[in-house]
């Protein structure tokens, strides 16, 4: 008679093959995957009205960035006085992130985030100056979703943007 190997039966056991694993998501996930979404898009209007403090709102006190030219940035204060402009309003930058997909544990209170990203001068309106990719960790904390920790990788870039110098 064959019989399953120890390995097997733990890779079934932790996919949930064979004992009514499933793969389509809890209604919760999707209800959970909606808040992300909302959370995303207020931050994107607060980012875009140039409402510092909103848009720092949506993070954890230890979030951790790394930008999209490879510049690590650690916790709310510092990534914070990233969106502050300096100077013209009309020439700093504004972030727009667009999700594209949003899993969601349905174990522990995370979610993954993808999507793409731009960069505008002075407004949305204004001219793409860098985007590309980025990804997202989200943790629920007191029945709020906020960000522990994002991810982006440019792939793009326009005009002056072009002349902006990635990490070595």
């Amino acid at each position: 008679m064959n019989r399953p190997t120890p390995m097997l039966l733990l890779l079934a056991a932790c996919t949930g093959a064979g004992a009514g694993g499933s793969a389509a998501p809890r209604p919760a996930a999707s209800a959970d995957a909606g808040l992300i979404r909302e959370a995303r898009s207020a931050q994107n209007r607060a980012m875009a009205t140039g409402d510092v403090e909103r848009a720092a709102s949506f993070w954890t006190d230890d979030v951790s960035l790394r930008r999209g030219l490879g510049q690590l940035v650690s916790g709310k204060a510092e990534y914070r006085r990233l969106l502050v402009p300096a100077g013209n309003r009309d020439s700093s930058l504004v972030y727009q992130r667009d999700a594209v997909a949003i899993e969601v544990s349905p174990h522990w209170p995370l979610a993954f985030e993808t999507g793409t990203w731009t960069a505008h001068m002075g407004a949305l309106s204004g001219p793409v100056m860098i985007g590309g990719r980025y990804s997202a960790q989200w943790v629920k904390r007191a029945g709020r979703w906020l960000i522990r920790a994002e991810v982006f990788v440019a792939l793009t870039c326009g005009g002056v943007g072009c002349r902006y110098a990635s990490a070595p």
